[in-house]
């Protein structure tokens, strides 16, 4: 069974942070909040660890389109081919915050998604989420936390959440109530904009 634990987002315990840290670094998988919905997931560098998180979504690794939460923009080199300069205000503009930006990968991606030729990017504007990203030093792979109910998409509670999903995760990080709208996806990836998914985040300067 999960440990729920109560983090802040104002000004996360660093005894907490570190805590949460060191269960992504043995493989373990968390849920946390996130400025959207609830999000599940796991260290970057473990696969183990992301097979099971893709078996939780159903879901075969290969073909998971999971997002990378990163720190901040720093990461990008990392994992993202070289951008031009209006792909790079434009992420400048709205990160942190409800979005998530698909741009074209590197061949460097982690063993998982090597075939990828394009990668989902998340900043979201959450110190909890992103002071663990920071700990950790690598970003973590992330899925939204989907509610079966017919009325409900995202389950907003962290307490049921961890009645739900307690038995198969390692942490639930309860950072109060979230929000029960993903982010907007934007596809940068490509000459031109492409909305995916319309979410929290607004799209009215990208139509």
């Amino acid at each position: 069974m999960a440990e729920l634990i109560k983090i802040y987002e104002e000004n996360p315990n660093e005894r907490e942070i570190d805590k949460v840290v060191e269960v992504l670094k043995k493989g373990g998988l968390i849920i946390y909040p996130t400025d959207t919905v609830y999000g599940l997931g796991c260290d970057i560098t473990n696969m183990k660890a992301m097979e099971k998180v893709a078996k939780i979504k159903g879901l075969k690794l290969a073909k998971a389109n999971f997002s990378f939460i990163c720190y901040d923009l720093s990461n990008l080199s990392d994992y993202v081919k070289q951008i031009d300069t209006q792909t790079y205000k434009i992420l400048k503009k709205y990160l942190p915050g409800p979005y998530t930006f698909v741009l074209p990968s590197k061949a460097n991606l982690p063993k998982a998604f090597k075939n990828r030729k394009t990668v989902g990017i998340r900043i979201p504007d959450n110190n909890i989420i992103r002071e663990l990203v920071k700990k950790l030093g690598n970003p973590i792979v992330s899925t939204s936390i989907y509610d079966e109910d017919d009325l409900l998409e995202y389950t907003t509670d962290p307490e049921l959440i961890f009645e739900k999903w307690g038995d198969l995760v390692d942490i639930v990080i309860d950072g109060g109530y979230g929000d029960n709208h993903a982010s907007t996806v934007i596809d940068l990836s490509n000459d031109g904009i492409e909305i995916i998914r319309e979410g929290k985040g607004s799209i009215e300067d990208f139509i």
